[in-house]
């Protein structure tokens, strides 16, 4: 049963209870597939019938997982498979399963033989962009298609599909429309508020989290109060930031977080799926190739050739130039990495990308975390230094 609460209220809810509106429609006779990641098309799950559910941690205390998995391994993928062990997931009809980094890959079979569902599918994300790998993804992405449809009982036709597409390219609009607002100062909307929404759009049927943005966005644009104006503008640079604790942490201290370059942020809504006559590599063209991680390496040839050149300048323009883009049309006057511990992939482009956001003028903060709230009062304390120096 749909809330009677609308606008950021409901977001709110939604955040706070975060498979509540999916075990409501579970009850329904709804049937809810998990995902990790930015990687599985979500659009063929809806094209399907389904719902898709973005699965997320929890920064509580981990007592459980020790047994299963080695402390030494992402502390977000550990306390994905904590909650898993516990029951908490035990409303998802199925299970979508990227092959996005080791540490994802390294649980694959693990959470498959603990944790049972119906429906259970590995996809395999190729880690190259050479025509090859978006040909190999759409494969991938086709076998996807298949196996959803055995599971639904539902064909999913090109139009079915692009209809999906349209849906989610609306979604991926409204998100875009409401991080704009957040280019005015002060921002019309905070860094935790749009964490909040994020969740709550990927938690929530597509049709629903449209509604839902338009109403936000509405109430957003007319309210009299709004954040308030703080000196620092930053960036927030990242992986998986799904709980409001940090962004939170931050505004107190005296920011306004105006972007992110997070996996629960504009990495999921930045780019749109294109409309075209091949849905399948539209969407192997958008996931594969639009989607900015360093899990995926990018423009092999001529980053190749820029590093045999000693152009490391142009080998980090290449790379990171939709960063300068941030930087400019949201006004940042600062940036902080926070890459959660053990994640490898964001730990090696770290340095390229300080260097790179240094070079334009812009202060930096490297920060790592384990996702749990044990560290959160040594943050402060880091944070508060670095914002002196901004403003």
């Amino acid at each position: 049963m749909l809330s009677a609460t609308k606008g950021m209220s409901r977001v709110k809810e939604l955040y706070e209870n975060r498979s509540g509106r999916a075990r409501e429609l579970k009850n329904e006779g709804k049937k809810i597939i998990g995902y990790l990641c930015c990687y599985p098309p979500v659009e063929v799950v809806t094209a399907a019938g389904l719902v898709p559910y973005r699965v997320t941690g929890t920064v509580e205390t981990l007592t459980e997982v020790d047994a299963y998995l080695e402390p030494l391994l992402c502390p977000f993928v550990r306390s994905c498979f904590e909650m898993g062990i516990k029951g908490q997931y035990e409303f998802l009809d199925g299970m979508i399963w990227p092959h996005t980094c080791d540490n994802v890959q390294k649980v694959h079979d693990i959470w498959k033989y603990h944790i049972k569902h119906d429906y259970w599918r590995y996809l395999d994300v190729p880690h190259m962009t050479y025509p090859s790998s978006f040909e190999f993804f759409k494969f991938q992405i086709a076998l996807l298609k298949e196996t959803l449809e055995d599971f639904s009982g539902n064909k999913i036709s090109d139009q079915s599909l692009n209809d999906a597409i349209r849906l989610h390219n609306r979604n991926r609009s409204l998100l875009r429309e409401l991080s704009a607002l957040r280019q005015d100062d002060p921002p019309l909307v905070s860094g935790t508020e749009m964490t909040q929404m994020m969740v709550a759009v990927m938690t929530t049927p597509v049709e629903e989290a449209n509604e839902l943005l338009e109403s936000v966005i509405k109430e957003v644009s007319s309210r009299n109060e709004h954040p308030e104006k703080k000196a620092a503008r930053l960036l927030v640079y990242g992986c998986e930031t799904d709980d409001i604790a940090f962004t939170k942490l931050v505004e107190e201290c005296g920011a306004n977080i105006v972007i992110d370059d997070l996996c629960v942020g504009t990495r999921f809504y930045w780019e749109d799926v294109e409309l075209t006559d091949d849905p399948l590599m539209s969407l192997a063209d958008r996931y594969l190739g639009k989607i900015v991680c360093p899990r995926t390496h990018r423009s092999q040839v001529q980053l190749q050739d820029l590093q045999e050149k000693g152009l490391r300048r142009e080998e980090l323009e290449l790379k990171f130039s939709y960063l300068r883009d941030f930087v400019r049309d949201y006004n940042v006057n600062g940036a902080i990495l926070y890459v959660i511990r053990y994640c490898d992939t964001h730990e090696l482009d770290a340095p390229d990308v300080r260097d790179y956001i240094q070079d334009m003028g812009v202060p930096v903060l490297h920060l790592e975390d384990d996702y749990s709230l044990t560290s959160i009062g040594g943050l402060r304390t880091r944070v508060q230094a670095f914002l002196e120096m901004i403003g």
